[in-house]
This record gives C-alpha cells, sequence and structure tokens, in this order.
C-alpha cells in the first residue's frame, strides 16, 4: 500500500488533531529543501498531551503503510520529531515552540491551507 506525501500530511494533521493538538501549521518545502517535501508543526500543553499526539501519528501512520523512519524525543516530550520521510511531524511542548519557532526558520515555505 502506498500513500502519497499529501495524503500522509493530512493523515498527519488529522491524528494530531484527534490528541487536541494546539494551532497546527503545514508548511509546504517541495522545492524549498530536500528534507522532506512537509513539516506539520504542533504543540500539546503538557509532556503527556506531546507524546499522546506523537503516539497518534505514528500509529495512523502506520496504519496506512507510511514507513516511521525515526523518532526522537519521546523520552523529554518536550520536542518530539516524527520522521516519515516525505512528512515530517514537530510536536512540541507549548513552551519549547515558542522558544525555537521553526515557523520563522522555515519563512521561505508556504502555508498549507487546511480545510
Amino acid at each position: 500500500m502506498s500513500i502519497t506525501p499529501e495524503q500522509l500530511m493530512a493523515l498527519v494533521v488529522e491524528a494530531a488533531d484527534d490528541k487536541k493538538a494546539m494551532n497546527v501549521v503545514t508548511l509546504n518545502l517541495q522545492g524549498i529543501s530536500l528534507i522532506a517535501d512537509y513539516f506539520v508543526i504542533c504543540h500539546g500543553n503538557s509532556e503527556t498531551q506531546v507524546q499522546a499526539i506523537a503516539t497518534e501519528i505514528r500509529k495512523k501512520a502506520e496504519e496506512k503503510g507510511a514507513r516511521l523512519r525515526g523518532m526522537e524525543g519521546m523520552d523529554t516530550a518536550r520536542w518530539v520529531l516524527v520522521d516519515m520521510g516525505d512528512v515530517v511531524a514537530h510536536v512540541f511542548h507549548r513552551d519549547d515552540r515558542e522558544y525555537y519557532n521553526i515557523e520563522r526558520l522555515w519563512s521561505d515555505a508556504k502555508v498549507v491551507e487546511q480545510v
């Protein structure tokens, strides 16, 4: 089963929303970076919520046949990175999201409208 980057991005957004992730932003990196096609950035208000969001993203992606390349940060749950190749999810704790502000670092990327 193959899933397109656009389908995977939508799935990640849905999984984050299912766990009440806050301020979900998707950046389209196509033509800007070779790292990934999309970054999905969101935050939770506690370490427990950050872990729940990241776990849900991993679970939903694997259910649809996406290959998980790596998952880092679950132990501290301040910034969890879920790497699925074409889509990378950044799940922050609220305070750390403000500090790192990766949306600003990737300001050349277009924000994908969520419907």
